[in-house]
Parts: C-alpha cells; sequence; structure tokens
C-alpha cells in the first residue's frame, strides 16, 4: 500500500518526492518509482546519506518520504531525523518499516524494539504507527498537511485487517474500537488486532475490556486519558521493548495527570536481545 498511495497522493501533488535505501521492493516504494520516476531517489546503502537528502528536498519545498527498515532508520538515522528534520522543523516523513521483530530470522541488528523510545524523545517530532493497509492510507493522506517533521512505524505489511475502510484520523487521537468497563487495552500497530482479538476471548468468560488503537505516541492524547483511566485496570500492548514504548508513555501520563492509583499494566517484549527466530514463533515466545 505504501508506494501505491503515495503514487496515487503524488499524481495530484507535485511535492511528493519518496527516498529508499535499496529497499524499493521490500517497501514496495517500486510501486511510486514505476509511475514517478523523476521524483524517486534510491541512495543505495545509506541510510543517514537518504535521510540528510530528505531534508534538503523538503527544505526545497517538497514533501519528503524517505522509507527503510526500522531498525536502520530509527537507529542509523537517530541524528539526523533530530538534526536535519526535526530541529529545522520540516516536512520530512521517515518511514521505518519491519518493525518490532517482524524480521525474525535477520536478528538482533534487524530487530526494531528501540525505536519509539528514541523517536519520542526527539523534541518536534510526530511519532506515529500504523495499524494495517487503511490506517497506512490515512497517515499517509492526513500527512501531507501535516506541519513537521514525522516517524511513521510500520509493520511486514501482513498486519490482519482492523479498518474496513481507510478511518477519519488526527494524530494525537486515539481511536476508540471497543467499549467495556472493566479493563482498558490500550495498543499500538501490529498489536491491536489481537488486543480485539484478546477482548473477545475475555468476554467470553464475563471480562468486559474496552479496546484503543493508540496511533500516535507522540502528541500524546492527554484527551482520552480520564476515560482510559476511569476503567481501573489499562493494559498496554506493543511490539516494542517495555522500557520506554507505549507501556512508559502511559504511566508518566498517568503520574503527571494525578492519576496514579490507576493499575497499569505494560506487555511487550521484555529488556532482552530477542533471539533468531521465525516470527510467528517470536510473537508466541513473547505473548503478542
Amino acid at each position: 500500500v505504501f508506494g501505491e498511495e503515495l503514487a496515487d497522493l503524488a499524481d495530484k501533488d507535485e511535492r511528493i518526492v519518496v527516498l529508499t535505501a535499496d529497499l524499493a521492493k521490500a517497501n514496495r516504494s517500486s510501486d511510486f518509482a514505476e509511475r514517478h520516476p523523476d521524483r524517486f531517489f534510491n541512495t543505495g546503502i545509506a541510510e543517514k546519506n537518504m535521510i540528510s537528502i530528505a531534508a534538503g528536498l523538503a527544505a526545497s519545498g517538497r514533501i519528503s518520504f524517505a522509507a527503510t527498515f526500522s531498525a536502520f532508520a530509527a537507529l542509523l538515522g537517530c541524528e539526523q531525523i533530530r538534526t536535519d528534520c526535526a530541529y529545522p522543523h520540516l516536512p520530512v516523513r521517515v518511514v521505518g518499516h519491519h518493525s518490532g521483530i517482524s524480521m525474525g530470522f535477520y536478528g538482533t541488528s534487524h530487530h526494531s524494539l528501540e525505536d519509539i523510545g528514541i523517536m519520542r524523545t526527539i523534541a518536534d517530532l510526530t511519532v506515529v504507527c500504523a495499524t494495517d493497509a487503511n490506517h497506512l492510507r490515512a497517515i499517509l493522506r492526513e500527512s501531507l498537511t501535516h506541519d513537521g517533521a514525522m516517524y511513521i512505524r510500520l509493520g511486514r505489511g501482513r498486519d490482519p485487517e482492523v479498518y474496513k475502510e481507510v478511518p477519519k484520523l488526527t494524530f494525537g487521537k486515539s481511536i476508540k474500537l471497543r467499549s467495556g468497563s472493566d479493563l482498558a487495552i490500550v495498543a499500538t500497530g501490529s498489536e491491536v488486532h489481537p488486543s480485539l482479538e484478546a477482548a473477545t476471548q475475555l468476554a467470553a468468560s464475563g471480562i468486559h475490556a474496552s479496546v484503543y488503537d493508540f496511533h500516535t505516541l507522540k502528541p500524546f492524547d492527554f484527551d482520552a486519558l480520564s476515560e482510559i483511566a476511569s476503567h481501573g485496570n489499562i493494559l498496554t500492548v506493543e511490539e516494542h521493548n517495555r522500557t520506554n514504548g507505549l507501556g512508559t508513555a502511559f504511566a508518566e501520563a498517568l503520574m503527571d495527570g494525578g492519576l496514579g492509583h490507576t493499575r497499569l499494566y505494560r506487555h511487550g517484549i521484555p529488556d532482552v536481545h530477542v533471539p533468531v527466530g521465525p516470527p510467528a514463533s517470536l510473537y508466541a515466545h513473547y505473548r503478542l
């Protein structure tokens, strides 16, 4: 969807340019390249340079989408995202795909379990996680009018459908997908669909859970905090290290908002280096 949707948007918006670091097939930016070859740039395996080039293009009036594996975008490109994109408040959208443990067999060098933590500590940077294909379409469309730099986190591209149609989306505003009174399950990205499935199983045993798609990690949706906390129990779920991710953001917000009495449970990857293995086995191992 990434390359296809951007190609459609570029048909009507000449500002859009797409860059990738030798991963056009993996992220399907090849779909964009076929239709708009003059606005597509393959920088080769030079992720830091790619982000700086994207910033230069943005400074020249373009809206730049720079895409590579999430581990490379956030970890290798951290300085460039902060200094070249966020600090000068440029319309660069760094797209980190194959996030979390979706790379499986490639191991620690390709697992991306620190990116949310790193990105949400960069001032003036919007951090958003795509839930499924239609949700990604909404993110890309909304990003064209968004002010400043963004980090867009994607999965492997095989996420089950949550949104049957392209949803109405506002960055910084979560989406309530299910209502319940006993528990609030707050998930982001790839964990939204399994959280909905978990809520269905809980309902069968008499526990009624609300489910929220907390797609934007920054800016944080403080407006929804009181409603979520009113459940008395909050479970955050993320394909990310439990340190400094969605769960930590909630802990900070609850304490800052005087809601520290709410019981918060953080589910994600423990603070370990994930072993090599098939993604499905790793998800099962970590109960995701």
